[in-house]
């Protein structure tokens, strides 16, 4: 995953390894192709972990030429974004398949090698395991971020401690809103605050970048909530924006589609309802079939079959006049 700071959102231009030429998908199609068949290659010469792991970050690291690809798709149109973006996590599930397989090989032979020349001593006390592993919030965020990658967004990231600028007035939020109140939001002083919401990560990208803009800004957010099961004063948003012409409620649709079945199945369906979201029109609340009862109704979704996942709206014309 990309982190991509708004500061510096414009200079993300050149892209080592990768050159997209005229050619466009075919292009890119050959380069995926070759980093396919070099990287099974690399994979089955490794002949122990070290090699297994570099091999690993050369191809499917942050830096790795897989992942140089998707960020060379900003070149493209988007009709073929999706193509390449779809190409690319195919190719990336299969490396990882190979990786996975290789490990287990060499695990097994290293296992062999030891029980043929070490002697072990079953009365010696074991040595202590440190058990570890990535926290689940970190793992949705990243899950979220590489489907949102594989369709040409790029990633775009703030400041937590915000101004009441960015995270109100740009926003249309008027000065007599009750989010505003020093009971729904954390204020340091008058103008600086603990942002409640990530879209003055938007408006801080579209003060520095022209259109067409598409990203997603996922991260933590501040509220002033007691702690029950629903409510934390300290929570994580990921939220989505596409500034671009002839964009409509059609692809916000087939956008959150898209992305509910790759998150959380292909099984999973949509309810899109109407809803009043201030200063945005038309608005809607999104709910998925449960995840748990396939939407027959049961404990974890009330007996309703659904479960409330977002809300998703037309911008309005005011906050870009206030940019």
């Amino acid at each position: 995953m990309k982190i991509i700071n708004t500061d510096n959102i414009d200079k993300q231009k050149h892209i080592n390894h990768i050159k997209i030429n005229k050619k466009g998908v075919v292009h890119m199609k050959e380069e995926i192709s070759k980093i396919k068949k070099e990287s099974l290659e690399e994979i089955a010469k490794c002949s122990n972990m070290q090699e297994l792991n570099e091999c690993k970050v050369k191809y499917l690291g942050k830096k790795g030429a897989l992942t140089v690809v998707l960020r060379g798709m900003g070149a493209l149109s988007p009709e073929e974004r999706p193509i390449i973006g779809s190409l690319v996590n195919e190719v990336r599930d299969e490396l990882n398949k190979a990786f996975d397989e290789k490990q287990k090989e060499l695990e097994k032979e290293e296992l062999l090698k030891k029980l043929q020349t070490e002697n072990i001593d079953v009365t010696e006390p074991s040595k202590k395991i440190d058990l570890g592993s990535i926290h689940p919030i970190t793992q949705i965020i990243d899950e979220v971020s590489e489907i949102f990658l594989g369709m040409g967004y790029e990633i775009a990231d703030g400041p937590e401690v915000e101004k009441s600028i960015y995270n109100f007035d740009k926003l249309n939020t008027p000065p007599d809103h009750p989010a505003r109140d020093i009971q729904d939001t954390f204020y340091i002083t008058d103008d600086i605050l603990l942002r409640s919401q990530t879209s003055p990560v938007q408006a801080r990208v579209m003060e520095n970048k022209k259109p067409p803009i598409k990203i997603i800004c996922p991260g933590a957010v501040y509220r002033s909530d007691s702690i029950d099961s629903t409510h934390s004063p300290v929570f994580h948003q990921v939220e989505g924006l596409v500034v671009d012409k002839n964009i409509s409620m059609t692809d916000l649709k087939g956008t959150l589609e898209m992305f509910a079945k790759k998150c959380l199945g292909k099984d999973t369906k949509l309810r899109f309802r109407p809803h009043h979201f201030p200063f945005t029109e038309p608005s809607a609340e999104v709910d998925v079939s449960c995840f748990v009862c396939g939407g027959k109704g049961c404990r974890v979704c009330k007996n309703e079959g659904w479960i409330e996942l977002l809300g998703c709206r037309n911008g309005s014309s005011k906050c870009f006049k206030k940019l």
